[in-house]
């Protein structure tokens, strides 16, 4: 049992595995995509049961059902490594709080994630319903990040300007806003879930406009903090984030003009919906990285924690020569 819990315990493990449950609740956002984009939202027209009389879908089902209880299924997957991270977060010595809270975080939203989604199969899938259920998606994706973050170590810190610090959270709400009106424009528009299910009512046209300018807030706020970040001199991994965030912006901004003016094709609007989990990443990244330093007198950080907890993965954070 001491050999158990010795292994769960090593920082590297943890680390591993929140990493593993981030990326899991990126992949459902796009498994999710493939039960709206294909029709198959009410591929189990009931919850928990996926028919009346079943937990699992049945031939009766067809190709729908499978879809829609392959997404179900994958919450299980996404539930255990939520699960599995509490448990390393627990084992660790000495125990960190941050770590413990975060990852009781995440497994809580697990559920909480998996009833919302219920009520939107027994509410015939309601288009504010879907677009909650994908925002409470962005809010899982944020505490699973923190806690990868600070499975790593401390973060060394910055010490910014406050308007810095300022137009970066500034970043963050907008980017917040463009996630939520991005639901609006996806149920507002022809990719309901079911052909049965009602649509917002609102103006498709009008509300992708509202869409779009915010996104060019976005972009504008992203880049204003890119030359801000340079012009004051911030830590390398603050300037990488936020170069990252610009690239992913942009990527996304293609698969968002692509899909628009080819009249929602089901792959684009997949991309775009899994371009958006990554776009909210980057945000966070950007965030984490403009993080103020410890406070004086605190334990100093070590290379190797400081390595372990930049914002970004390691191959994405190697200087070019």
């Amino acid at each position: 049992m001491s050999s158990i819990r010795r292994l769960l315990g090593t920082p590297s493990l943890l680390r591993h595995l929140a990493l593993a449950s981030l990326v899991a609740n990126i992949v459902l956002v796009g498994t999710g995509g493939a039960v709206r984009l294909t029709g198959s939202g009410l591929g189990c027209p009931t919850w928990p049961r996926c028919t009346a009389n079943s937990y699992v879908t049945t031939q009766q089902m067809g190709l729908h059902g499978v879809i829609e209880f392959g997404n179900r299924s994958l919450t299980f997957v996404v539930g255990l490594l939520a699960l599995l991270c509490v448990v390393a977060a627990l084992c660790q010595r000495p125990r960190n709080r941050s770590l413990t809270l975060w990852s009781v975080l995440v497994l809580a939203q697990i559920p909480a994630q998996a009833v919302i989604g219920g009520i939107v199969v027994l509410s015939n899938l309601n288009p504010w319903l879907v677009g909650l259920h994908f925002l409470a998606s962005m809010a899982v994706i944020a505490a699973a990040y923190q806690l990868w973050v600070r499975a790593g170590g401390a973060p060394a810190g910055a010490d910014l300007p406050r308007p810095l610090t300022a137009l970066t959270r500034l970043t963050v709400v907008v980017a917040a806003a463009v996630l939520a009106v991005g639901t609006v424009v996806t149920g507002s528009g022809p990719h309901a879930g079911d052909a049965g299910a009602h649509r917002t009512g609102l103006d498709p046209q009008e509300v992708s406009q509202l869409h779009a300018d915010l996104v060019f807030l976005l972009l504008g706020l992203s880049v204003a903090l890119w030359y801000a970040l340079r012009a004051v001199g911030a830590p390398t991994s603050a300037r990488r984030a936020a170069g990252w965030l610009i690239a992913v912006e942009l990527g996304q901004g293609v698969i968002g003009f692509v899909q628009y003016f080819l009249h929602l094709p089901v792959l684009a609007v997949g991309l775009h919906m899994v371009g958006a989990a990554v776009v909210w990443v980057a945000v966070l990244a950007v965030l984490e990285a403009i993080r103020p330093a410890p406070a004086e007198g605190s334990s100093p950080v070590s290379p190797a924690a400081q390595a372990a907890s930049d914002p970004l993965p390691a191959a994405l954070a190697r200087p070019r020569a």
